[in-house]
């Protein structure tokens, strides 16, 4: 038994010091990274035009996105004209969102360069830093007014079924009303 607990103690010992060691290392392993300021994900969300959370505020606030809108067509009866809405939403928004992102990667790219090669200054650094910046609000804005454009498509019960469809409500839709007319006013 004593043998048994010496052991478990020193497996944990021995985990401890290896996060603990990992803890001071924060960016350990990332050095092979192309672009060092983006993982793998984020550069291929960029370039996929993903919503990487940048519409939560929409999204946990009654405003559909589109694309899951779309995935939830059946269940939230669109009408004909509503699902073209829908598609042209996410059509408009998904082209923009993949251009930004790849402009958005390509900037990065850029300062990643700058950097590698000895050659960063404090204006050019300042210079991209403000076009990356400018260019993830134009990002986050498409993102957000595909949800508005999308909520004003709804009714307001397809706007709580949607909730209730997403898991963002404490209780089921109400009663099937399906009036596609009646809109949400912003």
């Amino acid at each position: 038994m004593k043998i048994f607990a010496t052991a478990v103690l020193s497996i944990f010992l021995l985990i401890f010091v290896v996060l603990v060691s990992a803890a001071d290392k924060p960016y350990a392993g990332q050095q092979a990274r192309g672009v060092k300021a983006l993982s793998d994900q984020e550069t291929a969300d960029y370039l996929e035009g993903h919503g990487m959370g940048l519409s939560k505020v929409a999204e946990l606030n009654h405003y559909p996105g589109p694309r899951h809108v779309l995935d939830q067509a059946d269940d939230l009866e669109l009408s004909a004209e509503q699902l073209a809405k829908a598609e042209a939403i996410w059509e408009g928004m998904d082209s923009k969102a993949r251009a930004l992102g790849t402009m958005i990667v390509t900037k990065e790219n850029v300062l990643e360069r700058m950097y590698s090669t000895g050659a960063a200054t404090p204006a050019d650094t300042r210079t991209l830093v403000d076009e990356i910046a400018r260019l993830q609000a134009d990002l986050r804005y498409t993102h957000l007014a595909a949800h508005l454009s999308m909520r004003s498509v709804l009714s307001t019960n397809q706007v709580a079924k949607y909730d209730e469809l997403r898991g963002y409500s404490d209780s089921p839709a109400p009663a099937a009303e399906h009036r596609p007319t009646q809109r949400l006013h912003l």
